[in-house]
């Protein structure tokens, strides 16, 4: 298979994965008004430790912009909606840094955990910073906006991060192939 049918075929799973990622994250999983657990973070790492940053990236990118496709931004502003929906998502693809060191691992089960949580905190991290900047005005009385960034988006990660660990690491006992990197795609 020729470089670039490979190229085009890592990104159709890429694609993929992102809609995947799109269709776990409409489930409801809020816990109150603020604090939620991102289900679409467990294709995006999945999809990153099968075929690495540059393609995590993408797929996290293509997530991002499906939000836009079907409605679901909350917009407060224009660099607002770029850091939380162009930026934090194309960082939910950083668990591909991961990729070299899962496939040559033997104790893939910690990468995969290491991945999830990586991945995730490079996501909110960009949450975190829109939350300051731009939600810090919900913020609970006495409470400053950094603080109430800080917790909002970093139980939103921790919970995250310790589900999407959880889950891919039993669906790589069940079905580790899912996690090779295809043959044709070096």
């Amino acid at each position: 298979m020729s470089n670039k049918n490979q190229s085009v075929l890592a990104f159709v799973q890429a694609a993929i994965f992102a809609g995947l990622a799109i269709v776990l994250s409409l489930l409801p999983t809020n816990i109150g008004s603020s604090l939620t657990i991102s289900l679409g973070m467990i294709p995006l790492v999945l999809i990153s430790l099968k075929l690495g940053l540059k393609m995590g990236l993408v797929s996290g990118l293509i997530w991002g912009l499906l939000h836009f496709v079907l409605g679901k931004v909350y917009y407060l502003g224009p660099i607002q909606v770029v850091i939380e929906y162009v930026i934090a998502y194309l960082f939910a693809g950083f668990g591909g840094l991961c990729a070299k060191q899962f496939h040559l691992s033997l104790k893939k089960e910690k990468v995969i955990i290491w991945a999830s949580f990586l991945a995730t905190f490079a996501r909110f991290f960009w949450h975190f910073v829109a939350g300051f900047i731009y939600w810090g005005e919900y913020a609970p009385e006495g409470w400053s906006p950094v603080f109430f960034s800080l917790v909002m988006n970093g139980s939103s990660a921790l919970l995250t991060a310790l589900v999407t660990a959880f889950i891919l690491v039993i669906i790589y006992k069940r079905y580790p192939k899912l996690f090779q990197k295809d043959y044709y795609l070096n």
